[in-house]
This record gives C-alpha cells, structure tokens and sequence, in this order.
C-alpha cells in the first residue's frame, strides 16, 4: 500500500498514553488505572498472547464483563495486529460456541466469573481457552499470571485502513447472528469524529461507564472516544441505578451515555436521593427515548441530552443531536461528519431510489462508518450494500433542515432495553420444545424497557395450555438463551393468523394478549 500501512485502533490508547501518561484512564471500584500503566498491561497482555501463537490477522474472542480485563484485552489484542471479537456476556453456552466457529476465533478469553458457560462454548467450538481474573484451578491458561512476567511489546503492529479491527455479531432476521466487520478506518473515524461533535469530549472529562464494553455503543463511543480524547472512564460491572447515582456523585462524573432504560431508571434513584452528579451533557441511543423522559431528565440533572442513531454496521454512529446546531427532542438529529443519511423508497431491493425531505422510506447510509461486511456472508452483504449505500432496514423521515425522525424499527425486530431480540431467533428457541407446535413471538410496548417479548403458542396435542406449562416454557427458554430475548410472557391459542402467504400476521397477536392463560417471567 502506497505510503505503509500505520493504521491501528491501537493507537486510541497508544496516543494517550503517550500525551498524558500520568492522568486517570480507569476507575474501577478501587483500582484507579493511569494511561501510562493501562496501555502497559495491554502491552503485556499483547505479549503473553503473542507467545501463545496469536499474531495479526487472528480472530480473539473476549468473553469479559466490565472490569478493566476488557480494555486491557481489547487494546492488548488490536496491538499484535489481530482482529477482536467482543461476545456478549449475557449469551448461552451454545450462543457463543456458534460464534467462536463461525468466527474462525483462534481462541476465546474468558473471565473467572463467565467461565460456567465459557468454558462449555470454547469446549464445544474446540477453541483454546484462556483466562483473566479466575480462580487457581480453572481451565485454560491464565493470560493474566503469564502477563505479569512477560516482556511487553514496544509498538502495535502497523495495520492497513481497510484491515479487520473488530468482528461484532449482530442477530439477523434469518435467526443466526451475523458477524459485522469493521476495518480500521471504519473505528477510528467514528471515534476521531465523534469525539469531537456530538460527544466533545476532553481530558477534564469524566464519563460514567455504565454500559457493557461488550456493545458497540459503550465500546467505540463510550471507551473509544473517552480514551482517545485522555479523559477518565468510571466504570461499573453492572449498571444499577442507585449504584450510578453514587459513582457519578463520588468520581464528579460530567457525561453520561446510555440507553433509555438508564434514564428512566435513573430518574426514579433521583427521586430518593437528592444528590446530584455536576453532569455536563448526556447522550442517548440504543432505542427511542420518550420526549418526556428527556425533559424529567434535564430538569432533574440540569444538563441537556442528546439522542442519536446508529447501528453495528456503521461503526455505529450516524446521526446524532450535536451542541452545534438546536436540539430536536424527538429527533435523532443530523449525520455526524462525513456521513450521509438519506431516505430511499422501502421495498427496491436492488436499487437506491432517494425520496425527498418528509417522506417515509428505509434509511440508507454511506460514508466512512459504513462496514467492510458480513463475515463469510456475501448474500446478505449484496443485499445490505447497494449502490454504494447501506441499506439500514429501518424506518424513518427527514426534514427540510436535514433532522432524521425514526418512524419505525426493522421488521419484527424487538429493542428492549437497548438490545436488539430478533423473534425468530426466539421462536426457534421455543419451537423445540416438546410441548409447542407453533411459537410466535412480537413486541409489545413496555413503559420501562421500550418493549417486553411476549410469545404466542399454539401447544401440541395432548398439551393443556395453562399456567404452569406456560412457566415452563419460559423457565426453559431461560436455560437456552440470554435473559433479555426471554419471553416475559405466554400466551396460548388455537391457530396462529395467517396470511396469503402462509405468513403470521403479527399484528393480529396483539389482540390475543391478555385474553389467554399466561404467566410472567421476572427480571
């Protein structure tokens, strides 16, 4: 390539290390890590993998929770010039192994703490098994101990723009979750760019880490941006809202980014505790943030908030509310630099077909955040990038000054909490058990999480729909999936409405809920 490859998401904490080694990077509970001896540990961590055979262009999966394990790791990895793939702590045994074959993963770093289904995934997959923060005695080699007496390496590994940094899975509406690959370029842009608007970050800065690394909002605009502009990182291993409240106030926390669950959650810890964090500015996403929300959270913690878009297919960010121009609540606001969002007319598979201001179309995205690809996945990849645009399958309309308004989600898809559950993924689930001939699963609106999952079975013969078998069912899709695809609730019916086309008409179900037999599932 003309001129080297230099380009490395390394460099995000490599830069900062090197302008302000001294100032705080990490706070987690009661460690207080500086850049200096953060990228220090990842260096380590880069060295100690180095020795086990890894070395660029390979796959490493982490299964880390919120502890400084994962920017070590992380930072540790993309420094030999490998390719990350985050997976989501809150996933199954069989949900991760999946990933670690279809990722071609050279091996998966566990955390002590998620080894119960680590370990069986890695088993499963025939991965290596390597491990951080577990007991003496556990599987796998402990990257940690070999670390704390390896040599570190000096320099990240030089990377090509266009070169894989991270593999981010994503469900699909086939039901298996597809890997999302981001260069080099696609990460640092969105991170170099929002840094700057909307998130204004500064070494002053501290940010509450309420969100998982794991996920592409908390990793690239949370962590990315954070350490890329020097600022501090307060962490959290899981997000309550009392504990939020407490770490905000204690550590002088002046941003806050999370979902709309956060905020709601958050207001109600406010109303019992009149303490309040000297927050700066607040930043939404993930899912729609009620327009009342946003103005009870203003006013109870005097900083405006922000509410943006994006997806895992654009690095993520796209549009985004920015201080430069006037907040639109109930908007997303305009694209970020060097991004285009537009609107094309929905339904022209193979063509890009733009509509102008206040019509409703699929909003498509081109620019530098936009994805390499689905892993392994050319269809699916032909069929999302057309005409030099990525196809977003959402919804949405803009205005004559350029405002983006999400009309509506993917179709089918179900966003509680902040978490995309696609229902198919769901249904399969619930189509193996014994009892269920046919699982239907929708979205229904939730005042807490956005929407709740609610399941509509038709039961086998012989299989009585009541209570207790409507418990059963989600206790064992508990066992099988994460906690938040689970159904809340079941309800039973004779026949699923379908369709010319022999599809269920979803819609429809809405009507049978609360007519039925169910049982609730709690959080």
């Amino acid at each position: 390539m003309r001129g080297g490859a230099t380009l490395s998401v390394a460099d995000v904490l490599a830069d900062s290390a090197t302008r302000c080694p001294g100032r705080t990077a990490l706070v987690a509970g009661h460690q207080r890590l500086s850049y200096g001896d953060l990228w220090l540990a990842a260096r380590r961590y880069a060295a100690a993998l180095r020795e086990e055979g890894i070395g660029p262009g390979d796959r490493v999966a982490l299964l880390l929770s919120n502890t400084p394990a994962f920017p070590t790791a992380y930072f540790g990895v993309l420094a030999l010039g490998a390719t990350v793939v985050p997976v989501n702590a809150l996933l199954k045994a069989d949900e991760i192994a999946y990933i670690l074959r279809h990722s071609g993963a050279r091996a998966l770093l566990c955390a002590g703490s998620l080894l119960g289904e680590g370990e069986r995934a890695a088993n499963r997959a025939e991965v290596p098994l390597l491990t951080v923060e577990a007991d003496d005695g556990a599987s796998g080699a402990a990257l940690d101990t070999l670390a704390a007496r390896a040599t570190p390496v000096e320099t990240p590994v030089p990377r090509a723009p266009d070169d894989t940094a991270l593999i981010l899975y994503t469900s699909g509406t086939t039901g298996r979750p597809k890997g999302v690959m981001l260069s080099h370029l696609n990460v640092l842009l969105n991170i170099d760019t929002t840094m700057l608007s909307p998130f204004a970050m500064h070494t002053d800065d501290v940010l509450l880490g309420c969100l998982p690394l794991f996920h592409t909002f908390g990793q690239v605009c949370g962590m990315g941006t954070c350490f890329r502009a020097g600022a501090t990182l307060a962490l959290m291993p899981r997000f309550t809202p009392d504990g939020a409240l407490d770490l905000m106030v204690r550590e002088g926390c002046t941003v806050l980014m999370g979902v709309p669950t956060m905020y709601i959650a958050l207001l109600e810890a406010a109303a019992a505790d009149a303490r309040r964090p000297p927050l700066a500015r607040a930043y939404s996403g993930g899912a729609a943030l009620p327009v009342r929300v946003l103005q009870d959270f203003e006013t109870t913690f005097g900083c405006p908030v922000y509410e943006g878009y994006g997806l895992t297919e654009t690095s993520p960010c796209v549009t985004y509310n920015q201080s430069a121009w006037p907040r639109r609540p109930g908007t997303v606001g305009k694209p970020i630099r060097g991004v285009e969002a537009e609107i094309a007319r929905a339904g022209t598979e193979h063509e890009i077909v733009l509509l102008p201001p206040g019509e409703v179309g699929e909003i498509v995205v081109r620019g530098h955040n936009v994805m390499i690809g689905y892993l392994d996945d050319p269809a699916a990849t032909a069929a999302a990038l057309v005409d030099g645009w990525f196809r977003s399958g959402d919804l949405g309309m803009k205005d004559a000054e350029g405002y983006l308004t999400i009309v509506d989600r993917k179709k089918d898809m179900i966003v509680r909490g902040g978490y995309n559950v696609y229902p198919r993924e769901v249904e399969e689930v619930l189509s193996r058990h014994p009892s269920v001939a046919q699982a239907a699963v929708i979205g229904v609106p939730d005042a807490r999480y956005g929407q709740e999952i609610h399941a509509v079975i038709v039961p086998r013969p012989g299989a009585a729909p009541h209570a207790s078998l409507a418990a059963d069912i989600i206790a064992w899709s508990r066992r099988r999936i994460a906690s938040y695809k689970c159904p809340r609730r079941v309800e039973f019916a004779a026949a699923l409405p379908l369709g010319p086309s022999g599809k269920v008409l979803k819609r429809e179900l809405v009507a049978l809920l609360g007519a039925g037999t169910g049982d609730q599932l709690p959080d």
